[in-house]
């Protein structure tokens, strides 16, 4: 868990903190247990390579979790995260770091909340921009606390 996260103290075009992650094969196997996700992309090295792929890939959804998380870290727990999207657009490998990253867009009121969009995303060790995200939180006011 983070530092709270107050809508004053955000501005736009401030860039959230980058947080890098590494995804084992065993949390990829626990990932895919829970998930009823049985395809052999994920721990199947031999199968993959029939695929055409150069190993085993991290799921795509357990990348949107990764994303998600780091923005409820960063607001904090007294904040809200009312939308979330994202899209999967390149491979991620086990054990190899994948860097979150992200910047506020947009500072506004919505429903009488103080709200922020956010642009998020998740980088591969090549830097490549394999997932885009977007963010819609919640976030108190120094002045509702």
């Amino acid at each position: 868990m983070g530092v709270q996260r107050y809508y004053e103290d955000v501005h736009e075009g401030m860039d959230l903190p980058l947080v890098t992650r590494t995804v084992g094969t065993t949390q990829m196997f626990l990932y895919s247990a829970v998930t009823r996700n049985a395809h052999r992309i994920h721990y199947d090295e031999k199968y993959a390579h029939s695929e055409r792929l150069p190993t085993v890939l991290v799921q795509g959804p357990l990348q949107g979790a990764q994303l998600s998380a780091y923005v409820t870290d960063w607001m904090g727990t007294g904040g809200f995260l009312k939308k979330f999207a994202y899209s999967n657009r390149g491979m991620a490998f086990p054990n190899e770091p994948l860097t979150m990253k992200g910047r506020v867009l947009k500072k506004h009121w919505l429903d009488g909340r103080a709200a922020v969009d956010l642009e998020v995303w998740e980088e591969n060790a090549r830097a490549e921009r394999i997932v885009p995200a977007s963010a819609t939180v919640l976030l108190p006011t120094r002045t509702s606390t």
